[in-house]
C-alpha cells in the first residue's frame, strides 16, 4: 500500500466518481467497480482504498 493511500467512505467515493450510490452498487455486483472492504472483525463499516478507485478512474477515461 502505497505511503499516500487513503481510505475512502461512501460520501467520498460519491463525490470523486460522480455516480450515484445505486450506480455503484449495481457496478460493484456486475464487476466494473472495485468492491468495498471492511474492517476487521466486520461490521457494516466499508470503504475503498484510494488507489482503487483511482485506478478504476483510469481504466474507464482509457476505454473511452
Amino acid at each position: 500500500m502505497a505511503v499516500d493511500e487513503e481510505f475512502w467512505r461512501l460520501p467520498t467515493v460519491l463525490k470523486v466518481t460522480g455516480l450515484s450510490r445505486a450506480q455503484i452498487y449495481r457496478r460493484i455486483n456486475d464487476g466494473s467497480f472495485p468492491k468495498a472492504k471492511s474492517y476487521r472483525g466486520g461490521g457494516r463499516t466499508v470503504f475503498w482504498l484510494s488507489s482503487d478507485i483511482r485506478n478504476w478512474q483510469q481504466e474507464e477515461l482509457a476505454a473511452c
